[in-house]
């Protein structure tokens, strides 16, 4: 009897040609051994199956769609219980310290499968065999509920999961307004902000829905629309007199101030921005500032902007700058000058260090003082060309004749071009516009001011372990490549990332966090500050949410992704609790620089309590144990606090103090077993009342004209529509997005 020849069980993946050499396939269509070799690619899955072969004479999409249908079979070649073991053993010790589930699965690096994102099948496949096609369907397709297949779930790219969040919902809201959503998008519109979502589109008029049709409630849905009508007027007559509004006549003036006022402000700034973002040399520009005093006439308009943004960037710290509504305007003013100057004709006395310093001086206060501080990665954009233009991207040691001194300063100007890079990205969710590979320059000499001048010859650097100027520059810049890459991969439109990737990159910014917090034990006598330590933890601690909450959200119904969760609400808890520190509490009520890190952890923090307060109400341990929820509460409250306090200082943005009060009354109601719209209604009703009263308040102490002198009236409904557009339904927490 002839012996049956043996089918084989795993797809053969590597093309015939390959598979004949015992060469490694790239698996393309055709592949890159057969293009050099000019020799047919040709591809069969068993061996048992007819051929199927590369034909040049089909469309190039179709051929891409085929070199996808067959790659996509890679997914047979590891068998999911493999994947779990070695996910488990390579991040087992880390998670389990966290209380993650013990059991991971391994992530395979594919792209999406076919047919999942509208990719057709190519004809060379239905053409050679019918059931092979039938059979790669089966196989990829994904399952109805992540819940009933965990491994298969984990196994997405989290390219595949991302569109699932947004749908086609992006689409309509890009055309909408003119910016892009940022990566919270996919928090705010989970079901359990359902009720609160409806609240606000029903009071806004951007829908009716059935869920407030009640008298009182109904009731409550007019006051509240009123309201927010109400507050965005306040919040348009307070923009009336900036000075972007008349640029077609500025009139920008340099007030005078008292010499010891100024003097305390720009001490404040070289004490901590200047620590962090490396702009100028510190004696140096106490020179340059007493020149400004000794003749204020005399002076270039470079080195008046660079002195007056130092003295307004310094306000923010103190208590008497950030509640002195006359100061805080005139600040105003030095930033739309620098700007109008960075904005001119570009002559070539803009293409130099001073013209950096004042660009990057200028975004920096754009981002305390909420001055378009939402539009500064276009402006960051700028910064970068011009000082590739000028040359900071290469190293100063490829121009021999420059001094010591230019040549440190290049390296930490340089620096800080790329911090302020990967921040205005993230808080954006645009691409960061360099790349590693663009540039050679090397890191900062760990120094102290002091020890570089005019006559420097040569550097002695301190070992990295020891507290200098420059040392939380250096601890920035390395973690400067994790973070760099973490953005290209969220914001690319053609990278694939697993959550492999994301543990890895999340490990690797965990890894940074606590570095940082070791250097600054060792050095607290040294001269580091809580002030360091607060803004050195939040900018590089905040990637770990936008890298996380995609995942987060979908812990409740995959357990596999429980460790996303954790970390974002751990992030989330420690951005809003810092340590004690009087400049840092007034930067924060500030708003302007935290505003984004902040939405991100009210976000996750509002969804969780929600998502608590609702499993234990189904688990009937409701009135067991509150502790968690207490501890959430509490943030929520904090939030509202911080929210109130921006306010009464100029902040024209209601929204999170109504969110969060919504939150608070929702999970209320669940407590009490409740119907939860009349409450949540009420409690919205509530906070717009108290945010009208604040803002009124602030509107008469800083003599803005009223609404009707800026033909501005609570039935405007033209203006209202146009500030409540689509996207507010779906992003609650962009203040551009109502009152901007």
């Amino acid at each position: 009897m002839e012996r049956q020849s043996r089918r084989r069980r795993r797809p053969a993946l590597s093309c015939l040609e390959c598979r004949r050499r015992k060469i490694k396939c790239n698996r393309n269509d055709p592949c890159a051994h057969c293009v050099s070799a000019r020799s047919q690619c040709t591809y069969r899955i068993y061996d048992d199956e007819p051929v199927i072969q590369q034909r040049p004479d089909r469309g190039a999409s179709q051929g891409s769609a085929a070199g996808l249908s067959v790659h996509a079979a890679s997914s047979l070649g590891e068998a999911d219980q493999t994947r779990t073991d070695e996910l488990t053993t390579e991040y087992g010790n880390n998670l389990s310290g966290s209380g993650a589930t013990a059991v991971l699965g391994r992530l395979n690096d594919t792209p999406n499968t076919p047919g999942r994102d509208g990719i057709q099948p190519s004809n060379r496949v239905l053409d050679a065999e019918p059931d092979v096609w039938a059979f790669l369907q089966r196989i990829q397709k994904p399952e109805e509920s992540s819940a009933s297949d965990p491994i298969h779930e984990l196994s997405e790219t989290g390219r595949s999961i991302l569109p699932s969040q947004f749908g086609l919902q992006g689409s309509q809201i890009l055309l909408n307004k003119t910016r892009t959503l940022r990566y919270s998008h996919c928090m705010v519109t989970a079901k359990e902000f359902a009720t609160i979502i409806a609240c606000f589109t029903e009071a806004s008029g951007s829908s009716e829905g059935t869920s407030f049709q009640g008298i009182e409630t109904r009731a409550l849905i007019d006051q509240i629309g009123d309201l927010l009508r109400k507050c965005k007027n306040i919040s348009r007559s307070s923009k009336v007199g900036r000075p972007s509004r008349h640029l077609s006549n500025p009139q920008f003036g340099f007030a005078s101030l008292s010499r010891d006022m100024a003097d305390e402000m720009a001490s404040l700034y070289l004490q901590s921005f200047e620590s962090v973002y490396r702009i100028l040399h510190i004696p140096t520009f106490w020179a340059e500032y007493r020149k400004y005093w000794d003749h204020p006439e005399g002076v270039t308009t470079k080195l008046r902007l660079k002195v007056l943004l130092v003295i307004g960037i310094g306000s923010s710290l103190s208590e008497q700058g950030s509640s002195d509504e006359g100061f805080r305007r005139m600040v105003r003013q030095w930033v739309y000058a620098a700007q109008t100057w960075l904005s001119g004709p570009l002559e070539k006395d803009r293409l130099d260090i001073a013209g950096l310093q004042i660009h990057c001086l200028t975004n920096l206060a754009r981002q305390i003082f909420s001055i378009g501080g939402d539009l500064v990665w276009m402006s960051t954009g700028s910064l970068v060309h011009r000082a590739m233009q000028i040359g900071l991207h290469r190293d100063p040691k490829h121009y021999p004749a420059m001094s010591v001194l230019q040549a440190e300063l290049r390296r930490r100007l340089w620096a800080t071009i790329l911090e302020m890079v990967v921040q205005s990205s993230l808080d954006s969710a645009m691409p960061p516009r360099i790349s590693l590979d663009e540039f050679d320059t090397e890191a900062p000499s760990n120094i102290n001011d002091e020890e570089v001048g005019e006559s420097t010859a040569a550097l002695r650097p301190h070992p990295k372990g020891a507290y200098t100027a420059t040392s939380i520059q250096l601890l920035l810049l390395d973690s400067l490549p994790t973070r760099l890459r973490m953005l290209h991969l969220l914001s690319g439109l053609r990278c694939e990332f697993s959550y492999r990737d994301v543990l890895k990159l999340s490990s690797e910014i965990t890894d940074a966090c606590r570095a940082c917090s070791s250097f600054v034990k060792e050095n607290e006598g040294s001269g580091v500050r809580p002030f360091h330590r607060n803004l050195l933890d939040y900018l590089v601690r905040r990637f770990m949410i936008p890298l996380h909450c995609t995942f987060a959200i979908r812990a409740r119904t995959n357990p596999l992704f429980y460790y996303s969760l954790k970390v974002s609400l751990d992030v989330s808890l420690a951005l809003l609790s810092p340590e004690p520190d009087e400049g840092f509490s007034c930067l924060m009520a500030g708003g302007g620089w935290f505003r984004e890190g902040i939405r991100y952890a009210s976000s996750i923090i509002s969804l969780e309590l929600i998502a608590q307060a609702e499993a234990q109400r189904l688990d009937g341990t409701l009135n067991r144990n509150s502790q968690y929820r207490d501890l959430l509460k509490q943030a929520v409250r904090d939030i509202l606090s911080l929210s109130a306090e921006r306010i009464r200082r100029g902040e024209t943005n209601v929204k999170t103090h109504m969110f969060m009060s919504m939150v608070m009354a929702q999970t209320e109601a669940m407590e009490a077993d409740t119907p939860c719209e009349l409450k949540v209604a009420q409690s919205a009703r509530d906070s717009l009342e108290f945010c009208h009263g604040l803002l009124q308040t602030w509107a008469a102490s800083a003599s803005l004209p009223s609404p009707n002198d800026t033909g501005l009236t609570s039935t405007s409904l033209d203006a209202w529509k146009e500030g409540y557009g689509l996207d507010l339904d779906l992003d609650l927490f962009s203040p551009d997005a109502v009152l901007y």
